[in-house]
């Protein structure tokens, strides 16, 4: 079962509560859904904060930060998004640079 997952997150999205240092650096703990369906942007399914059990519980909503794609399999697990040269997985507004110093890792 080997695949090649694409994603991207919108860094600016993480709760910074969330992050937790471990013994090799600082995490932020995720889940990734793959669903049976492409959106309309051909993503097989988003990336999400992961939730405590008493979040699922409360039904509080999910912290979204971005989208899955398959790019590639050996055909045992999923099959890769149909490729699309002309879209574009990130969108880059001239003169706005990311901030990268208020990260916390």
């Amino acid at each position: 079962m080997a695949s090649i997952i694409k994603a991207s997150i919108n860094l600016e999205a993480i709760p910074k509560e969330r992050i937790f240092v471990g013994k090799k650096g600082k995490y932020l703990p995720i889940t990734i859904t793959l669903n049976d369906e492409l959106d309309q942007f051909g993503n097989q399914g988003p990336v999400v904060v992961e939730q405590t059990k008493e979040e699922r519980d409360a039904k509080a909503p999910k912290t979204y930060l971005g989208n899955v794609k398959v790019v590639w399999s050996n055909g045992n697990n999923v099959d890769p998004a149909p490729r699309d040269t002309n879209m574009s997985s990130v969108t880059v507004t001239p003169g706005q640079p990311a901030p990268a110093d208020d990260l916390p890792f």
